[in-house]
């Protein structure tokens, strides 16, 4: 914990960092970039060595500074060994990169063409532990509700968090100057656990990577990669404005993070982050990742401080950040200052994987290679022809469209003693858990609604194949509802708690100051 904040600029300044003149301008993608074979190779570390050190930089503050900025009295600490530190002592951590790796792994296996199910079936047998989306898909995978209707909202309240975000890394790293084709594998992948702007995160992640690869302005690679996204949707417009801020405030991040706090910090859809400062928002955690490129300028340890101190979910965006901005400049463009605590660990595995970074380095160069071939490029003993992309928007999906959070409801008792819930509105989601002294114990639950059988829940006590959420039920008529529940298997050392039920309404509550 030896260094302040002042001392790191200056070391990471002194060491330094990308001068965007590499590329001249571009002002669309060429129809062919040739590229050779160990820079090509030199980006997609930069990438995977970019996205752990950013992990590893925000680490301790994670969802610690929610809904406001981190000072820059605050230090973030980078000591001798750190990297090694976390792989050792908190390797979960990482799931920015083991996330990622599931779908690597996947596709070394079974190749390009693997199909959906193989890679959601590796996602939700995984040993690794997860939360929101990505949750909420184990749980319906494992039991029967494959993708992509185990990331649709209407069964998964966690649709529209950034849990694709994180990890469509690899999506954009497999597939250099190819945007498109980062698209259509997040097509495939991101709807294993989200949806509308929650799959939207990952899809301009993805694109960004995929750019980086062809230019070296963070300007362009930005406003191109936008392109992937429809521009009716929430995510879009949002990350326009904060294009559009930078441009006002080009010196000014604090005033554009502010901007964004403004317009666009309100969560609807997940059930732990509305009416509270917690947001694991795509759209909102999506735009720190884009103020930290933009005011970034290039420097990586500017990039990945503004990224951290943006706050919210701050190891995994400067994590994205850093992965994008290491692929611009490559592996081998990351001053030392940084990389010496990654070289520790590049030979190391990362937790629940057999695979190291310097794996990883080379199964995603492969596949980049074969994802270049089949697009229509050329892949030569030293040099690379890509067939670029002119980036086109996927299609539009909103979720929790119509809903507006109107309250929470108190219920905060044992299942026995919940009796009846009696709300107003078009909405609800019941929050709560099931505790039991046997690990493998599964409660078997029915939700009565209006007095008729709404649903028959398995509720597993067990933490990884746990359900997110008890109960939810979207899209209902307007009016009076009463909700009833009924355990079907009681067993000793057993309890199904419920905690509160976030209620939702078709239009947003009316204050009336007198």
């Amino acid at each position: 914990m030896k260094n302040t904040i002042l001392q790191i600029g200056m070391i990471a300044l002194s060491l330094g960092m990308l001068s965007c003149s590499q590329q001249p301008v571009m002002d669309k993608l060429p129809d062919k970039f040739t590229i050779s074979r160990e820079k090509l190779l030199d980006k997609i570390k930069g990438g995977w060595a970019g996205q752990t050190i950013g992990c590893t930089y925000g680490g301790p503050t994670e969802f610690r500074y929610n809904g406001t900025m981190i000072q820059e009295y605050v230090t973030i600490p980078w000591p001798d060994g750190y990297i090694k530190w976390w792989y050792e002592n908190s390797p979960g951590l990482y799931d920015d990169v083991y996330m990622d790796l599931t779908f690597v792994d996947v596709f070394d296996r079974l190749g390009l063409d693997a199909p959906v199910d193989s890679f959601a079936m590796a996602f939700a047998n995984a040993g690794y532990m997860l939360w929101h989306a990505n949750q909420s898909a184990r749980y319906n995978i494992l039991q029967g509700i494959m993708p992509p209707e185990s990331g649709n909202w209407l069964n998964n309240p966690h649709a529209d968090d950034l849990d694709y975000q994180i990890e469509a890394d690899y999506s954009g790293l497999m597939s250099p100057g190819m945007p498109n084709t980062a698209s259509e594998i997040s097509d495939k992948i991101g709807h294993i656990m989200n949806y509308g702007d929650g799959w939207y995160g990952g899809v301009y992640v993805g694109a960004m990577y995929s750019l980086a690869f062809v230019s070296d302005d963070i300007e362009f690679i930005v406003t191109e990669a936008l392109k992937t996204i429809p521009r009716q949707s929430r995510y879009y417009q949002c990350m326009s404005d904060v294009i559009r801020w930078h441009q006002e405030y080009p010196d000014d991040w604090k005033r554009t993070w502010f901007e964004c706090e403004k317009k666009w910090s309100e969560d609807i859809g997940c059930p732990d982050g509305v009416f509270v400062p917690f947001n694991i928002d795509a759209v909102i955690n999506s735009a720190y990742i884009l103020i930290s490129l933009l005011y970034g300028e290039g420097d990586f340890y500017k990039t990945m401080d503004i990224a951290t101190r943006c706050g919210q979910d701050s190891d995994c965006n400067p994590a994205s950040a850093a992965g994008i901005l290491g692929a611009i400049i490559g592996y081998s463009k990351i001053p030392d200052y940084w990389l010496k605590n990654l070289k520790e660990v590049e030979d190391m595995n990362f937790a629940y994987t057999n695979i190291s970074l310097n794996r990883t380095y080379q199964m995603s160069f492969n596949q980049a290679l074969q994802m270049i071939e089949r697009n229509g490029g050329e892949v030569g003993e030293k040099e690379i022809t890509i067939a670029c992309q002119q980036p086109v928007p996927v299609r539009y999906e909103k979720a929790f469209d119509g809903l507006y959070p109107v309250g929470r409801l108190g219920v905060n008792r044992e299942i026995a003693e919940v009796g009846e819930v009696a709300w107003e509105g078009t909405g609800i989601v019941f929050k709560g858990y099931v505790r039991a002294d046997d690990g493998n114990y599964v409660a078997r639950v029915e939700m009565y609604m209006d007095g008729e059988l709404a649903e028959t829940a398995n509720l597993p006590a067990a933490f990884r194949t746990r359900r997110n959420d008890l109960f939810w039920k979207y899209q209902l008529p307007k009016g009076k509802h009463i909700f009833t529940f009924k355990w079907l298997n009681p067993v000793p050392g057993a309890s199904v708690h419920f905690n509160d039920a976030l209620i939702y309404s078709d239009a947003p509550l009316q204050t009336v100051h007198q």
